[in-house]
């Protein structure tokens, strides 16, 4: 089997599609994978520590860029279809996934063209443009909730879900505290960091029963951490997680933003959360991707514009007071989770590959 996945430029496409990688190869170990991206996106540094082959692509994003963005994409689109064209010639794989980001449009196009076989992986509930254009003549599109279906009509929907990263997380030591994990993404979210460093100081007084593992991303680090030397909670401050599956076997309540992989995460290994979904994301979908939890009680919403430390006091005093209602959360989170997203998938390719 030879498997190309074209896209990247965010953990949130990049993460599920070295799951389906690595389901691959754990099913034979003589699968060929080639990723196709990008040098400006997070697979130009993660793949090569991975053991991963990385082919790059010139092409850049538009939306936002105004003149300087539809003059790089008059350049870079049809020189990435060249190159797509070429990388396909060579590499003549079984089935091409597209996994979102830039790269994913001009390969998915030419393998299309191509009259390969091709497949879609849309992590959020309300596709992009490529993707939904893309879809039309894809094979398969596999989504991560059952509304996204009906931005593809026509298409070959399977409602996979979303893979994760890990099979299941580590068994490491509990805390005997109640233990908080806060993140904001690779690069931190600054309304997350400076809202949590408001509640807990009105939270002095339960000091002795949690503890927090805060991970700010590099702009806000130096400030936050300093800001926690003056508090009297136990804490750990760090600008990246790299053990991310350890941190989440030993969270209670997660505070984070609601990106398609983290809320993939969370569902998959049954932890509670409040959520702030980034306002800025293109077509809102981590509000989307929020609700759907906020909806399903299995998380708690609260919009950026609206989060503040005093509020955030209330909820984290409020879960520490009532775990009861915090282990009804983390079941409804397990219950719409999907560990077995990158199986389903895979079965699905190798599907396409036979036909």
């Amino acid at each position: 089997m030879r498997v190309i996945l074209a896209g990247g430029g965010t953990g949130g496409h990049l993460f599920p599609g070295l799951a389906v990688a690595r389901e691959f190869q754990r099913r034979d170990p003589n699968t060929e994978i080639l990723f196709v991206g990008t040098t400006q996106g997070i697979e130009f540094r993660v793949l090569p520590r991975e053991g991963f082959k990385l082919q790059t692509l010139t092409v850049k994003g538009i939306k936002g860029r105004g003149v300087r963005g539809w003059f790089d994409a008059a350049y870079g689109v049809p020189a990435s279809l060249l190159r797509s064209w070429s990388i396909l010639k060579k590499f003549r794989p079984d089935c091409v996934i597209g996994l979102g980001g830039y790269a994913s449009g001009p390969m998915l196009l030419a393998a299309q063209l191509a009259r390969m076989r091709c497949a879609i992986m849309e992590q959020n509930l309300r596709p992009g443009f490529t993707n939904k254009l893309l879809g039309r003549w894809a094979n398969r599109v596999f989504t991560s909730y059952p509304q996204s279906a009906e931005f593809f009509p026509g298409a070959h929907v399977v409602e996979a879900g979303n893979p994760v990263r890990w099979e299941k997380l580590p068994a490491v030591a509990k805390r005997d505290k109640f233990s908080l994990l806060v993140f904001g993404g690779s690069a931190g979210a600054r309304r997350i960091n400076y809202a949590v460093v408001e509640a807990l100081k009105s939270l002095s007084d339960l000091k002795d029963e949690f503890f927090v593992t805060h991970q700010t991303g590099s702009l806000d680090y130096a400030a936050i951490k300093e800001a926690y030397a003056s508090l009297p909670i136990a804490g750990e401050v760090t600008l990246f997680i790299d053990a991310m599956d350890e941190a989440y076997a030993t969270a209670d309540l997660v505070i984070c933003r609601a990106g398609a992989t983290t809320i993939a995460e969370l569902t998959a290994f049954g932890k509670a959360a409040i959520l702030v979904p980034y306002p800025y994301a293109i077509y809102d979908h981590q509000r989307g991707n929020a609700q759907a939890l906020h909806d399903q009680g299995a998380a708690e919403m609260i919009l950026d514009q609206e989060l503040n430390g005093p509020m955030l006091a209330e909820k984290i005093r409020g879960y520490l007071s009532d775990r009861a209602r915090l282990a009804r959360m983390a079941a409804a989170a397990r219950a719409v989770g999907r560990p077995d997203a990158a199986a389903r998938i895979v079965d699905e390719c190798y599907a396409l590959a036979r036909a």
